[in-house]
């Protein structure tokens, strides 16, 4: 019975240590992302409102876009795609820019994914307040849907670093990797119904845009938010399972290479 008990307690320890250091590291980067900056946290909102402005003059006023409470509807798109480019522009340099971490005896690398994608949802939660606000001012009241919120931020959260774990690990030995990736995303913004509605799009083609996970993510926020819908329980759990086996799969295959991460760098 001793026994049992040290055990669980030693356990619940390393978790608590874990916790520690995962606070730590997120409080890190986000002081280094911002260290001597004038405008501080505020330069997580600077580009999703410049990409707000630019594409609500351009589509809704130069294109004539024709989409109900459209700054509201682009705002949620640039948000959510933000918060997956943002993650995974990144997810390139995270061990080839953590050498001293890499060289740290004991350090558990699995963590880095997990701080990164953290700190770049900071950026979303931080511009939270703002798409609220605009939601305010364009009508649009709170309903009791929008309590599933947190679920569809989980969903995402798990996609993500699903992702970041492999990509992370491939950099290491294929440096071009981090150059790919990041025209990629560029590239899946424009079949990602960010600032156009995938009703614009020929239903022939809605199959294979929903071949992209965050054609769902994206609709499933703007239902909740513009509609005041629940998200879909199947599209919910869809992403759920390939978030699941993306991150099983993805760690597996990180922590396979983590062995040759320092004598790579």
């Amino acid at each position: 019975m001793s026994a049992i008990v040290i055990n669980r307690s030693r356990h619940e320890h390393a978790w608590r240590h874990l916790a520690d250091l995962f606070s730590v590291l997120v409080s890190r980067d986000l002081k280094i992302l911002y260290k001597r900056s004038s405008l501080g946290f505020g330069w997580a909102l600077v580009t999703p409102l410049l990409q707000l402005f630019i594409f609500s003059f351009v589509f809704r006023h130069a294109l004539q876009m024709h989409v109900e409470n459209y700054a509201s509807f682009v705002f949620i798109g640039v948000l959510v795609f933000g918060w997956f480019q943002g993650a995974l522009s990144l997810c390139g340099g995270l061990i080839t820019g953590s050498k001293s971490l890499v060289n740290q005896p004991g350090f558990p690398l699995t963590l880095l994914p997990h701080v990164m994608v953290s700190v770049r949802m900071f950026h979303l939660l931080i511009a939270l307040p703002v798409l609220f606000g605009l939601l305010w001012w364009q009508g649009i009241r709170p309903a009791w849907s929008w309590i599933s919120l947190p679920g569809l931020m989980a969903v995402q959260y798990l996609l993500i670093v699903g992702l970041a774990y492999p990509l992370a690990a491939l950099n290491v030995i294929f440096r071009d990797t981090q150059h790919i990736v990041a025209v990629l995303l560029q590239l899946i913004m424009f079949v990602t119904p960010v600032f156009y509605s995938l009703d614009q799009v020929p239903p022939s083609l809605h199959a294979w845009f929903h071949l992209n996970p965050m054609v769902g993510l994206i609709q499933s926020w703007r239902d909740v938010l513009l509609h005041g819908n629940w998200p879909d329980a199947l599209v919910m759990g869809k992403l759920l399972a390939v978030g699941s086996i993306l991150l099983f799969i993805g760690r597996r295959t990180f922590v396979n290479q983590s062995d040759r991460f320092a004598e790579e760098l």
